[in-house]
Order: C-alpha cells, then structure tokens, then sequence
C-alpha cells in the first residue's frame, strides 16, 4: 500500500477492518458464536452483550495499538515480551491453542459449507480454503492487509441487503421478538467473555499499526477496530431474531434464515462472501506466527528462510484440518468458552495495567 493511500483517513479503518476480517471467522459468519454468546439470552439480551463486546474490543484496541506505536513492537511476542517479561511465554501458548481451534472451525465450516452449496464433498472446500490461505500467506503482508480490508467492505454490503431483505419480510417478526423483551441471565458476562477471546488476536494485528504517527490515529484506530467488529454480529442478530428459538437451536444457524427467504441468489452470495472470511481468518492467525519466527531470525542477525513462511502454513493448515474433526459446535462451545479467561489474565490485565503504565512513563505523544 503506498504511502500517500496511508496518509489519508483509511489508514485508521485499515485495522480495524482486518480485524472484523479475521474476528468474523466460521462461528461468527455462520451465527454458531452469535446464536450461542447473544442469542440464547433473548434479542435485548444479545444487543446488551454485544454493548459489552464494543466496550472492551475498542478500548483494548485503543491501549494496545498505542503501545505498539509507542515500542514499535509490531509482532506479538516482542510486544508481549516488552508487556510482560519472560511470562510472555504464556500469552504464546494460549495463542498457539487459539489458532488451533481456529483452524479446527474454519476447516469444519469450509466442508460444511462446500457440500450444503455444490453437493460435492467437504473436503472440496477444505482444500479451497487451504489453498486459498496458503497463497495469501506466501504473498505476504502487503497483499494480505489488502485482501482483508477489501473484503470486509464487500461482507459489509452483502450483510446490508440480507438484513434489510429479512426486515421486508419479517420485519413484523422481528418487531414481536424485540417486544417481549427478554434479556437472559448472564448477557454481560457472556458480552465479556465474547471479548476477551477474540482480544487474543488482537496482538496478531499489530502489523497495521506500522505507521501510525501520533497517538490520536492509534487510539481513533482502536475505537473504529471495536465498532467495524461488532457491526456485522448485530446485524446477524438483528435478522435471527426473525426466528430466534429456531435459529439458535440450529447447527448452523444461518441456513434456519435463508430456508425462510427461499432466494438462492442471495444465499450463494452469503456462502460466498462466508468462505471468503474463512480464508482471511486462517490466514491472519497464521501470519501472526510467521512475523513471529521472521523476527526471531532478525533479532539474531540472520535472515529467515525463504521456505519458512510457506511450510508455516502447509503445516498450520493440515493440523487444522485434523482438528476440524472434532465438529463445529463443540469447537466453539468448549475450545472458546475456556481459553477466554486465560486471554483475560495474560493480556486484557497486564495491558490495561502495566501496558497503560509503561505508555505514561513513555511520554510519546
């Protein structure tokens, strides 16, 4: 991306549009997350929690992209050892075990996805997606904040015109739901641990960052990162709530809306713009761990392989697709709901503590 393209205002929407691309995910996309984290706790309930959600992704995007700009630590475990010493070891491993129940999602949805559309076999889309992430990877990181950022614009668009073809609809249904005003137990825990496992990316982002100027853009970034992300979730919410019950019950709760729409058209563009966010998922969390192992080579004075990004990759995806086998559902509910704390205790903490500190002893305006 040219310099002159970063000096105008989409260099604050750059991140937080890769950030919504990698968030989105399998879960997310198909409303496995949405319907389990907000919708179970009835469509006020849901919106409450996805207030608690915006909450922290921007204030914790703010103070970390600051902290970045401030350290110029553009990969996770120089900013996570400039956090927090050697116990930044521990932030390395609940990564590690994010990425691999990532890819464990994405690979299930990509060959659940394939054979709903085409009747073919899964594993059609699972070698897709594959290699879908494996050339992006091998591009490298210009190209892949490019993809990204583009793509998020072309799911923001589609998400639009199916929210606004339910509201046609069953803009009546919709309406009944929001009328009974239900708001389950625990939506603000829920909105909370929502946040706290999807801020454990955040750290894989911190490429965008590189030239952020002043702690304005950083922090505007930050703030812009935490709405583009919880944008598209309340619009998913806001059309399951056409069939709330039904839809969060569903194994794929997305399918559940589109068998009321009846209109093909609208469902392949859906699953299209869906797979493309399985591909940018995978492969942001990928590339957090190449630009970890380049800079390693760097700090000791050596230049990395030039086999070393692709073979990250080749590697990353097979064990994801193993992973997959455990199915998507249990993957969410169990893989997500427990790494959540962790992320909460080695990086939501220590950067809203020590981080804020350390930017204050800093003085870099």
């Amino acid at each position: 991306m040219s310099t002159t393209s970063k000096k105008s205002w989409t260099k604050l929407l750059i991140p937080g549009f890769v950030f919504q691309s990698v968030v989105i995910g399998g879960g997310y996309g198909t409303g496995v997350e949405i319907a389990q984290y907000f919708g179970v706790k009835g469509l006020q309930g849901g919106l409450l929690g996805m207030l608690v959600t915006l909450a922290v992704w921007s204030v914790l995007c703010a103070v970390t992209f600051e902290f970045v700009r401030v350290f110029r630590t553009f990969e996770y475990n120089t900013m996570m050892g400039k956090l927090m010493g050697k116990f930044s070891i521990l932030y390395e491993i609940c990564y590690i075990v994010l990425l691999l129940i990532v890819l464990g999602v994405v690979n299930a949805t990509a060959g659940s996805m394939s054979a709903d559309l085409t009747g073919l076999s899964p594993w059609v889309g699972i070698g897709v997606l594959s290699v879908g992430i494996v050339l992006l990877i091998v591009k490298g990181t210009e190209a892949i904040e490019k993809v990204l950022s583009a793509w998020s614009v072309v799911l923001y668009i589609v998400y639009i015109v199916f929210m606004a073809t339910v509201f046609m609809k069953f803009g009546g249904n919709v309406s009944a739901e929001w009328a009974k005003g239900e708001v389950g137990s625990g939506w603000f825990v829920s909105g909370m641990q929502y946040a706290f496992y999807n801020l454990g990316i955040v750290p894989a982002l911190l490429y965008t960052m590189r030239d952020a100027e002043s702690r304005k853009e950083a922090v505007v970034s930050g703030a812009l990162a935490g709405a583009i992300g919880v944008i598209p979730a309340v619009l998913l919410l806001l059309a399951m709530a056409c069939n709330l019950g039904d839809v969060c019950a569903a194994e794929v709760p997305v399918t559940v809306i589109f068998e009321m729409l009846d209109m093909r058209w609208l469902y392949i563009a859906f699953e299209i713009v869906l797979f493309g966010t399985l591909i940018e998922t995978g492969t942001g969390f990928i590339k957090a761990v190449d630009d970890r192992i380049e800079k390693t080579y760097e700090k000791g004075g050596k230049v990395c392989p030039s086999w070393m990004r692709p073979t990250i990759a080749v590697v990353s995806v097979i064990i994801g697709i193993c992973i997959s086998t455990f199915g998507l559902t249990g993957l969410v509910a169990k893989g997500y709901g427990t790494i959540c704390w962790g992320f909460l205790a080695i990086y939501v903490i220590p950067m809203l503590t020590i981080g804020i500190y350390k930017i204050s002893k800093a003085g870099k305006a």
